[in-house]
């Protein structure tokens, strides 16, 4: 057992008499013993610093912790009693004031940032316990998830805690059943920028579709609008506190930032909280994980992956976990957080190794397509505008299917007849996104190459979202960075059963393009007389020839 905090300056017998506290017991009804709060406030006036102890629901001693004059530091508590999908962390603490001073508002934010089952301050009088001051959290979120108790004298205090406590957490069951759901993730999604402010709600409204696709429920959305962004932390630290105090009252277990974090503000943020802190790229590569199915793909993605979490690997510096022994490696040893990240290093060269050999084999399939001089549609779009689909009603496939984001990541490739027994491929490639994270676009590089054999690529969008517009726009800019924008394009708006017709008929108008359903074949005829047009007719011999209806549509 050991004591926490500063020891130094203090006397050995007065640390192994704070030590033997350990052996003590609390009765699990009250807060604290008279004679543990006399032996406290006696050393505390000794010591001249403030002395605190954590005690289970069960009366006993986790931690005894040595502050200053002012001020007490806690100990890190996630790993020994860890909050998890808890309302309260089952522990209460209990500390000293020298100036029989009420709890102060550092008491009060441990209180609601590490969930105590109560918070409470013993002045110190005459080396005696004086004033007794105590608080818990309530049910209620806000500005002050927390009741303080009336000031006692130490003797009267007649607080059943164990009784206390449990109306606590009955009222929060109450109040916040979804708290308790341990059915998946619970995130508030956060957006800082000095953008526009419906801009800002337009690409949160996409972060909380990412997070349905990933299966996780946003219970709360905010958005900041600071005059500078915060370097460290985004948005200042008050006011992350405050929403990590907040993201705990509703049972949060995910802050979910929709702007890019650095490694070291990522960090940064998870040293507030427990709570797990992820950005946009980081949900988008746990989605990708989730579906990717092929060999390919699995490798692709962990790839990405790794490059992603490279970087953000934190180790304590000066611990050593194990030594590397033999030549060339004796000596102090190897840390942790390099050993980590030499493994991982190694971990991207294997799977760098096998992509090539996966994308080898892709080139020769490839070039068995190119050598039947079959013409290739590739389908390319936003995330979610029915590609999938579009190839299954096409073809009579039966590709997967899900109204979800990126709910196929690998490509399918099928033959689609037309009439006078002509065939072209069309392939299926894995949706895009606003800012695709450059990892993603690297380590699907490969995959994307498909896009390059294209005669022609199919730009599906859905026209009943309203921010088709920017889709398209990134969509084309992707295409950009891959360089096959020049290649020829047919628009095409999907989902027009979701939107009035007259509506749709502007957007064929204004863009050019053309209106389907793709749940619907009945709606097929225009696409298809467009890719004919584009496919077949580019050769002056086959400018006169007769149109019939596809097979199969």
């Amino acid at each position: 057992m050991v004591v926490y905090g500063n020891t130094q300056g203090i006397s050995k017998k007065t640390v192994s008499g704070l030590e033997k506290i350990y052996r003590r017991k609390v009765q699990p009804t009250r807060i604290i013993s008279q004679e543990l709060a006399r032996y406290l406030t006696e050393q505390s006036s000794e010591i001249n610093r403030q002395l605190g102890v954590l005690i289970t629901r069960a009366g006993t001693i986790s931690h005894v912790i040595i502050g200053d004059s002012n001020s007490i530091f806690l100990p890190d508590l996630q790993h020994s009693y860890p909050l998890g999908k808890k309302y309260l962390r089952g522990l209460r603490f209990v500390h000293t004031h020298l100036k029989n001073e009420p709890l102060t508002n550092d008491d009060l934010t441990d209180l609601a940032l590490l969930r105590f089952d109560y918070i409470a301050a013993i002045g110190v009088k005459d080396n005696l316990p004086d004033r007794f001051y105590a608080a818990h959290l309530t049910a209620q979120t806000g500005d002050k998830p927390y009741e303080i108790n009336p000031a006692a004298n130490f003797y009267n205090d007649t607080i059943d805690f164990l009784a206390d406590v449990g109306a606590i957490e009955e009222e929060m069951g109450r109040q916040r059943p979804e708290a308790a759901d341990t059915n998946g993730e619970k995130a508030i999604i956060i957006s800082v920028s000095q953008g526009q402010k419906h801009e800002m709600e337009e690409s949160l409204d996409e972060l909380q579709e990412l997070c349905a696709a990933s299966g996780i429920a946003v219970v709360d959305r905010v958005i900041q609008r600071p005059k500078t962004i915060n370097p460290r932390y985004l948005l200042g630290a008050g006011r992350l506190r405050e929403l990590i105090i907040d993201a705990l009252g509703k049972g949060a277990s995910l802050l979910v930032f929709n702007e890019n974090l650095s490694p070291s503000q990522t960090l940064a943020v998870a040293e507030l909280t427990e709570i797990k802190v992820i950005d946009r790229t980081a949900l988008i590569l746990d989605i990708f994980a989730r579906r990717a199915m092929s060999r390919d793909g699995k490798v692709q993605v962990e790839l990405a992956q790794l490059k992603y979490r490279l970087p953000r690997l934190t180790g304590k510096g000066t611990a050593m976990s194990r030594l590397t022994g033999g030549i060339g490696g004796r000596g102090p040893g190897e840390m942790k957080l390099e050993i980590d990240r030499r493994r991982v290093r190694d971990r991207i060269n294997i799977l760098e190794k096998e992509l090539i050999k996966l994308s080898k084999a892709r080139v020769q399939r490839r070039a068995r397509r190119s050598s039947s001089t079959l013409p290739i549609v590739s389908i390319v779009g936003y995330t979610n505008a029915g590609k999938s689909t579009l190839l299954n009603n096409l073809t009579e496939s039966a590709a997967f299917v899900e109204d979800k984001m990126f709910a196929t990541l690998d490509t399918s490739t099928r033959r689609l007849r037309f009439p006078q027994e002509r065939d072209v491929i069309i392939t299926d490639t894995v949706g895009f996104i606003k800012d695709l994270p450059r990892d993603l676009i690297t380590a699907f590089k490969a995959t994307l190459e498909e896009l390059e054999d294209a005669d022609t690529l199919l730009h599906l969008v859905d026209a009943s979202n309203p921010r088709f517009d920017q889709h398209i726009e990134s969509v084309e800019n992707i295409l950009k960075d891959l360089m096959i924008d020049d290649k020829p394009t047919l628009l095409v708006f999907n989902k027009t059963d979701k939107i009035p017709e007259d509506e749709i008929e502007g957007f064929i108008t204004r863009y050019g393009a053309v209106g389907i359903s793709a749940i619907n074949p009945a709606t097929f005829g225009p696409l298809i007389e467009a890719l004919k047009e584009r496919v077949f007719f580019r050769h002056p011999d086959n400018l006169h020839e007769e149109a019939e209806p596809v097979s199969g549509v």
